[in-house]
């Protein structure tokens, strides 16, 4: 089975504009968020191609000088998944496509590695993404963001087999207990990752944004409101820390996390 990663990047963010070409610090010198989710993209084992999926010249022209095959998509596409169904349509022939969003340069290699598995040995399911259980620390730092009105990371919750009930920027489920630093909670850290089958992206593009996906801002929530099987597969961390940049308070967290990597 062939395996595309798509990088979805755009320029105009509505919580951060430009945040595709924000320059990041690292054991490694300063590089954009783009170029580290392209690194983190080429790394991973058994890929059979990664392309950055864009609609702004200003990060193709960037994306294709530090290496990076371009795929330029529509303005018109609303969401990541919607880019990697464009994407698919464009470069067919791949069994399954990989989203791995660019404001996620953190994400270990065994992720999507797992994910991609998951998905294969799952033939039920048209979707797949990556959930962390989150220990004391990671729940504080999701509630302290909620606290003070930021949208952190989003949690998930699934049920027998793995199979998604539910994705929210709300902290979920309610635990309402406090955890040690180390200690791990039942809450799930939704990893911004997902691995289609084409069919299933195929089908996306043709439907319309629903009522939760709009209240959430999640893109995930159309599969669930049409019905479609979406497989949470949990994967460990390692040691690693993981983050998302999706404020201008996280690049600070982000260049930290990097630092420890070295």
């Amino acid at each position: 089975m062939t395996v595309l990663i798509a990088i979805p990047a755009r320029y105009a963010s509505t919580r951060y504009p430009g945040k595709p070409l924000v320059e990041l610090n690292g054991p490694d010198g300063r590089k954009t968020l783009i170029r580290r989710s392209w690194e983190a993209a080429m790394s991973v084992r058994g890929a059979d191609r990664v392309v950055v999926a864009t609609d702004d010249a200003r990060i193709a022209d960037h994306a294709t000088a530090f290496g990076a095959e371009v795929v330029m998509t529509s303005s018109d596409c609303q969401n990541g998944t919607e880019r990697c169904a464009e994407v698919a349509s464009k470069l067919p022939g791949h069994d399954i496509v990989v989203n791995l969003q660019g404001d996620a340069p953190l994400t270990p290699a065994w992720f999507i590695e797992h994910l991609v598995a998951g998905l294969r040995a799952a033939p039920e399911a048209e979707v797949a993404t990556p959930v962390l259980r989150c220990e004391g620390a990671m729940l504080a730092k999701l509630l302290e963001d909620r606290r003070h009105g930021r949208v952190g990371g989003t949690t998930a919750v699934f049920g027998a087999a793995g199979r998604a009930l539910y994705f929210s920027k709300e902290v979920i489920p309610y635990t309402g207990q406090s955890y040690a630093a180390d200690e791990p909670t039942p809450v799930f850290h939704h990893v911004g990752v997902y691995a289609y089958r084409p069919a299933a992206l195929a089908a996306y593009h043709g439907w319309q944004t629903g009522p939760l996906e709009r209240l959430e801002g999640l893109e995930q929530l159309r599969f669930l409101e049409n019905g479609r099987s979406v497989l949470c597969v949990e994967v460990a961390a390692r040691g690693r820390q993981f983050w998302e940049l999706n404020n201008p308070s996280d690049v600070p967290v982000i260049e930290k996390m990097l630092a420890a990597m070295a």
